[in-house]
């Protein structure tokens, strides 16, 4: 298990549980993040807990399932690299798969304070050129 391996967790099981602050807690109260969903990016803690207020109340009775592949992590000293491809998941009230999604993760993160913190977040997803529309499954 690499040492980032908490902040995998944390985020599978917040995102799960909608469980906002969380979610947060794996966040550096400096973060950026480039998301791919909605808006060019995020500056600081505050930005990035309306996003996940928004993400979280826009899900009604359905819970996001997250998985994590092809996971590689670098880490030097208290600072850390690792990218990911995420899977998310919709999963109705009875545990029923809806739909899902894919994208790209790289995440930077900080050792502060003895616990590892996300300073920057990266999402993306290559877009097929003819039609401008992004790939959201590999």
């Amino acid at each position: 298990m690499n040492e980032l391996q908490s902040l995998f967790d944390t985020y599978k099981k917040s995102a799960y549980e909608k469980d906002l602050e969380r979610f947060l807690s794996i966040f550096d109260e400096n973060v950026q993040v480039f998301d791919m969903w909605g808006r060019w990016s995020y500056e600081g803690i505050a930005a990035w807990r309306k996003m996940a207020e928004g993400w979280f109340g826009s899900l009604g009775p359905e819970r996001v399932f997250v998985e994590f592949d092809e996971v590689e992590a670098t880490v030097s000293g208290d600072m850390a690299y690792a990218r990911a491809t995420v899977t998310y998941s919709a999963l109705g009230g009875d545990g029923q798969k809806l739909r899902s999604l894919q994208n790209r993760l790289t995440w930077v993160a900080r050792k502060k304070e003895g616990l590892w913190k996300i300073i920057h977040e990266h999402t993306s997803a290559p877009i097929d050129h003819p039609t401008l529309k992004a790939i959201l499954k590999k």
